[in-house]
């Protein structure tokens, strides 16, 4: 019933009961799961994941936090990951997060042009991730043709006038917990504006549990609160809602 488009089981905040929350997730009619990478060692854990477990899926990239130590040699190393494993469906997640900086920018923007092209090269789509940083990322996808073989925006948090120059671009839009927030104005404003054939939805989990369990461990059982909020917001089915953006993912992805 749901495709968790963005997901980290790599994380050591799973190590205890992985397979606990795989059975559980499963009984909560998860489908289907793209676990993220967000470096090379998390993207290797993203492979050996998606051969653990039928209904998940991998992707491979760089984070932008982790660029100020990439080389190419790591380059290389993602690329015969995704070149050699078939349940790699996207190569992220890859672009800009100027809150923390914890990367400088410039190189920030280097290393997403090049990952850009790679997933060009690998005719895959991409995840994109883009934090306070919003006019740059556009800028880059655009100049770039980022969107050739698809994308998402990872967790959205731009403006609805933004979502929509990227839905023209051909962009999923990826909604999280977020929209269940008290505060989550503009994201609920997104929601009204873009259509459902361009949103995905996403736990980013173990981080950003929607209410009722915002703070806890997120996981992907916890998809019907956010697929809930978007049926209320556009007025239709919790049913058409889960539907949809299951639809939507497995095309962007690839997935028969």
């Amino acid at each position: 019933m749901f495709f968790d488009s963005h997901a980290h089981y790599d994380d050591k905040k799973f190590k205890k009961d992985l397979d606990a929350i795989m059975k559980k997730i499963k009984e909560a009619g998860v489908d289907y799961v793209v676990n993220v990478g967000a470096d090379v060692d998390t993207s290797l854990k993203s492979l050996e994941l998606a051969d653990q477990y039928d209904f998940i899926y991998a992707s491979v990239g760089v984070h932008p936090h982790d660029v100020k130590d990439l080389m190419e040699e790591d380059i290389e190393k993602l690329y015969g990951m995704a070149a050699t494993h078939d349940k790699v469906v996207a190569f992220g997640e890859i672009g800009l997060d100027y809150h923390y900086d914890y990367s400088p920018r410039e190189l920030q923007k280097e290393w997403f042009v090049e990952q850009i092209e790679l997933a060009k090269e690998l005719e895959l789509p991409i995840i994109v991730h883009s934090r306070e940083a919003s006019q740059d990322t556009y800028n880059i996808l655009k100049d770039y043709k980022g969107n050739m073989f698809g994308g998402v925006i990872h967790c959205f948090s731009g403006s609805a006038e933004l979502a929509k120059e990227y839905v023209k671009d051909d962009y999923y839009i990826g909604i999280g917990g977020v929209i269940t927030f008290p505060n989550a104005k503009k994201t609920i404003e997104v929601v009204k504006e873009i259509p459902l054939d361009y949103l995905l939805i996403e736990t980013d989990c173990p981080y950003l549990a929607p209410v009722p369990h915002r703070g806890q461990r997120n996981d992907s059982s916890n998809l019907k609160f956010i697929a809930e909020k978007i049926a209320e917001l556009k007025g239709v089915s919790l049913e058409e809602v889960a539907e949809k953006t299951m639809a939507n993912a497995k095309k962007l992805y690839g997935i028969q």
